[in-house]
């Protein structure tokens, strides 16, 4: 952990950091900017996974809502995460000692692997169940998985600026 420390106080030094941290507006842009793609990214998933769980759209192939909406999930998920890396190079050390931020970073971790999971695992079959209002148990699990996690991402994201658990 002391690596992981050193590593954050360097970050935080740098030029750069230090003055997006004290940018008047850049910061407050940034971090709306991130909020409303995340919105997007989050609205984007939430979209596919009620296919998958089998609570809308269920007469579209899960393949044709996947083909329309994967293209904008990733746009979401670049600008998010592009958005979301700014913030955190220029606060680093506001970051470190959160718990809620590390929960929501694993939270993340666990979603991107659910979502690798689905992809490289269950989606291969999609040709079987593509037409189906209910998918496989698979399919309704990774999307109920993908609900519950990124739900979490979002609600431990915005709890960082009220974590008063901080551990040094």
């Amino acid at each position: 952990m002391v690596f992981l420390r050193s590593w954050f106080e360097w970050v935080n030094e740098f030029p750069s950091s230090i003055a997006l941290r004290e940018s008047l507006y850049g910061y407050p842009i940034l971090l709306t900017a991130h909020v409303v793609t995340m919105c997007l990214f989050a609205g984007l998933i939430v979209m596919m996974d009620l296919r998958l769980v089998g609570l809308a759209y269920r007469e579209t192939p899960a393949s044709q809502v996947q083909r329309r909406l994967f293209p904008w999930q990733m746009l979401g998920m670049a600008l998010s995460s592009i958005t979301g890396l700014l913030l955190f190079y220029g606060q680093p050390m506001r970051f470190y000692g959160k718990v809620f931020f590390w929960v929501k970073m694993t939270l993340m971790g666990l979603a991107g692997i659910n979502a690798l999971a689905f992809h490289f695992r269950t989606y291969r079959s999609v040709a079987s169940w593509d037409a189906d209002p209910v998918a496989p148990f698979g399919a309704r699990l990774a999307g109920a998985l993908s609900i519950a996690l990124w739900a979490g991402v979002i609600v431990f994201g915005r709890l960082v600026a009220y974590d008063y658990m901080t551990y040094k």
